[in-house]
């Protein structure tokens, strides 16, 4: 089925610098998470999952992996009207400007959308984590007869200073926004929520920057040149214009926006219930589909690890840590509270055998990780010690990044026999 009242449109975000160095050579959306899915999988799985299956991804940075990854991942059948495209920013007779904003970005896609007949411009962010049913969505939104819905999240009063609050009427329509308010401004911001969230205590409405807009109306706001986001002007200046409602949504979501979150996300995967559920058969996430072999572990002691496909792993202990695809770790080593996103392919068992590679892809023998983030394609050397934690302060090399007490090793990277961090 495809719901063909609606199209995806999927912000693949700027620069993603507070998610570098995870981001140097990659957009955001092609960052990968869970050891074998990338972060534009999560939103397009919600979509085909809600039976939307025609879906943009928008970006401008580092998109060749990203092109790679959706042309590699989403066929649909030759009689289907179904797709994914990545649309990077370009030069066009109305623009040669690169994307200014969130709007700017579907303003400047715009002649792509129109192609397609749809009544509903389902806009979602390529930074986030939750598994959400849009088509619940679409039909509170058709139901309420609003131009424009916003999905939004009940947060705390020490979370909504963070955050875009919306308060809305006893009918969920929202009649006023602030921008990150002061904790002092929160007491007249409070909105109506669901008895679970009263008892959590979670009385403010956050914007989760999940939109759904009137074909039309979203026509009309891009004809504006001078407004270039959606969650600073665009949807400020539609409250009280155009009929907006508020979606309100109590599942788990996370914004992925930096490396802490980014590493507690990954981290949390490994608890007995994790908060996102990959297990769930009615909300699959889709990814590439690879033929690698059934994961290999001889004499490991592991707790709460999580393990991707192909992996050969003689490690003494892994515990709290998500392993992703191809990875190699080396006997009597020790991987705590470590995000390893494994490689891109194996070498081959002649270059091992006849020791032509001096430091073999993967973790070497005897180290000890803990508290990291080993990007895609490392090299770790035997007796390597990476000891994370606040103890450490904030550095960058050319092989490493140390963030909040997070060791990230960069992509790539070859960290020599014995080097302590």
């Amino acid at each position: 089925m495809i719901n063909n009242d609606a199209i995806g449109i999927i912000l693949g975000g700027g620069q993603g610098s507070r998610l570098y160095p995870l981001t140097a050579e990659r957009s955001k959306p092609a960052v990968p998470i869970a050891g074998k899915f990338r972060l534009v999988d999560i939103p397009i799985s919600n979509c085909i999952n809600s039976d939307i299956k025609r879906m943009y991804v928008l970006t401008q940075f580092n998109s060749a992996s990203l092109n790679r990854h959706i042309k590699n991942t989403y066929h649909f059948s030759f009689f289907s009207s179904a797709f994914v495209d990545v649309l990077a920013a370009e030069q066009t007779m109305r623009s040669a400007e690169w994307f200014q904003g969130t709007a700017d970005a579907v303003r400047q896609s715009m002649h792509h959308f129109l192609n397609h007949d749809f009544k509903y411009a389902l806009i979602l962010s390529g930074d986030q984590l939750y598994q959400m049913n849009f088509e619940h969505m679409i039909k509170s939104h058709e139901e309420s007869g609003a131009e424009i819905s916003i999905a939004t999240y009940p947060v705390n009063a020490k979370d909504a200073t963070s955050f875009g609050i919306l308060k809305t009427n006893e009918d969920s329509v929202i009649t006023s926004f602030i921008e990150k308010p002061d904790s002092d401004e929160l007491e007249s911001w409070s909105s109506e929520v669901g008895e679970e969230m009263k008892n959590q205590g979670r009385h403010y409405l956050a914007s989760m920057g999940i939109y759904i807009f009137n074909r039309d109306l979203l026509i009309e706001l891009m004809d504006n040149p001078d407004t270039n986001d959606f969650g600073k002007e665009i949807i400020p200046q539609s409250i009280g214009e155009h009929k907006t409602f508020s979606y309100q949504y109590e599942g788990y979501w996370t914004d992925i926006g930096n490396i802490d979150s980014f590493f507690d996300a990954n981290l949390d995967l490994t608890s007995e219930i994790p908060q996102f559920n990959l297990y769930d058969r009615k909300k699959r996430i889709y990814t590439r589909a690879r033929m690698l072999p059934t994961s290999k572990v001889s004499g490991t002691a592991m707790e709460k690890a999580v393990i991707a496909e192909g992996c050969i792993i003689h490690a003494a202990k892994i515990e709290r840590s998500v392993i992703g695809i191809r990875s190699r770790i080396g006997e009597e080593s020790t991987v705590i509270n470590t995000y390893m996103m494994g490689s891109d392919y194996y070498e081959t068992l002649e270059e091992i055998v006849n020791e032509e590679i001096d430091i073999l892809m993967g973790i070497g023998e005897r180290c000890f990780i803990k508290n990291a983030i080993i990007d895609k394609n490392c090299r770790i050397g035997d007796d390597v010690r990476i000891n994370g934690g606040k103890h450490l302060e904030d550095a960058e090399t050319d092989t490493y990044f140390i963030k909040d007490g997070i060791v990230v090793i960069k992509k790539n990277a070859v960290i020599p026999k014995g080097f302590v961090i």
